[in-house]
C-alpha cells in the first residue's frame, strides 16, 4: 500500500472527508450503477485524479474495490442463505450468470454451486466422526499481552465492517501515517444473536506501532485485555466466519470447561484481502477467557 500524505492539516481533513465520502457511498450503493464519473462527484474530484489517489492509497482502483465488496456480498449470499442464484449474480452487477461465475471462481477458487455447496463455511457444519465423536478443529490457549489500538468505531451489520477500515487507512494515508507491517484488527463488542443487526457495535483497528504515532479524532484509542485466549485460525473468506464462531461457541466453548471472559472478541488479520485470494486469507479468532 503506497503512503500518501497532503502535509497540509486542513487539505488531510479534505481528504479524509473525501475518502469517507465515496467509501459510505460505496457502501449504501451496491446495488446501484457505480461507475468512475459518479464516485468522482462524490468525492468532488476528476475521474482521473480520484483514480489515482485512491489507487495509491488502497493498494486496488475504485472500481476493484467495487467488484470485490460485490463478490464478498454474493458469498456471504452463497455461505449464509438460500437465495437463489438467478438473484445472486444481478445483485453482483453482472450482466450474465456465466460472467459472474468466471468471476467468482477466479476470486473464490470454486464455481458459486460448489462454494455453496462445499466452500470454507462447511468446514464448521455439524459433523461426526466414524466414532460418532464430533469432529473438534485446532484451537490454541494462548496469553496475549495488553495493547493500545487506534479505531475507526463501526455500528451495523459485522459483515461491513470494511467500511470502518476504508476510513481508518483513507485517514492514516492523509496523515502519512501508513507504514509496513501495521497489524489489523477487529473488536466485536456486541452479541450478534441478542442485539439487532442495525445496533451491533464494533471497531476497525490498527495495533499502535512504537514511536510518534498520534491518535487524533475521527481515529480512536482503544485498549485489548491482556491474559489467556481461545484462539482458533480460520482460513477463508470473511463471508464464511459466521459458521466458525457458531462452532467455537457452540461447540468448542462448552466442552473446554473455559468461561468467557467480560472483554470483546477480536479478530487478528494476518493477511490482506487485496493481496490474496478469499480462500487465502487468514485470520485469528481471539475468545477472551477467565
Amino acid at each position: 500500500m503506497t503512503t500518501f500524505s497532503t502535509g497540509n492539516p486542513a487539505s488531510q481533513a479534505s481528504y479524509v472527508r473525501r475518502f469517507t465520502r465515496v467509501t459510505e457511498y460505496i457502501y449504501a450503493n451496491l446495488d446501484a450503477d457505480l461507475d468512475l464519473d459518479r464516485l468522482a462527484e462524490v468525492a468532488a474530484l476528476s475521474p482521473w485524479h480520484w483514480h489515482r489517489i485512491w489507487q495509491a492509497v488502497y493498494g486496488e482502483t475504485v472500481m476493484g474495490t467495487v467488484r470485490r465488496l460485490r463478490l464478498q456480498r454474493a458469498a456471504a449470499d452463497l455461505a449464509q442463505t438460500a437465495r437463489p442464484l438467478e438473484e445472486i449474480w444481478p445483485r453482483a452487477g453482472y450482466g450474465s450468470q456465466a460472467a459472474f461465475s468466471r468471476a467468482f471462481k477466479d476470486a473464490y477458487r470454486l464455481s458459486p454451486a460448489e462454494y455453496r455447496k462445499s466452500g470454507s463455511h462447511t468446514q464448521f457444519t455439524p459433523q461426526q466422526s466414524p466414532k460418532g465423536m464430533t469432529i473438534m478443529h485446532d484451537v490454541s490457549i494462548r496469553k496475549l499481552a495488553p495493547a493500545e489500538l487506534a479505531t475507526i468505531p463501526h455500528r451495523g451489520s459485522y459483515m461491513e465492517i470494511g467500511r470502518a477500515f476504508e476510513t481508518l487507512f483513507g485517514v492514516l494515508a492523509a496523515r502519512n501515517l501508513l507504514r509496513p507491517g501495521l497489524c489489523m484488527k477487529g473488536l466485536y463488542f456486541s452479541d450478534p444473536s441478542s442485539v439487532p443487526e442495525a445496533d451491533l457495535q464494533s471497531a476497525a483497528g490498527i495495533l499502535i506501532p512504537e514511536g510518534d504515532f498520534p491518535v487524533e479524532a475521527p481515529l480512536q484509542r482503544a485498549s485489548l485485555r491482556g491474559g489467556d485466549y481461545a484462539v482458533l485460525r480460520y482460513k477463508g473468506p470473511y463471508s464464511d466466519m459466521k459458521a466458525a464462531y457458531d462452532w467455537l461457541f457452540g461447540e468448542w466453548l462448552p466442552a473446554s470447561g473455559r468461561e468467557p471472559a467480560d472483554a470483546p472478541v477480536f479478530e487478528d488479520y494476518l493477511n490482506n484481502p487485496r493481496e490474496v485470494p478469499p480462500s487465502e486469507l487468514l485470520t485469528d479468532i481471539c475468545l477472551p477467557l477467565k
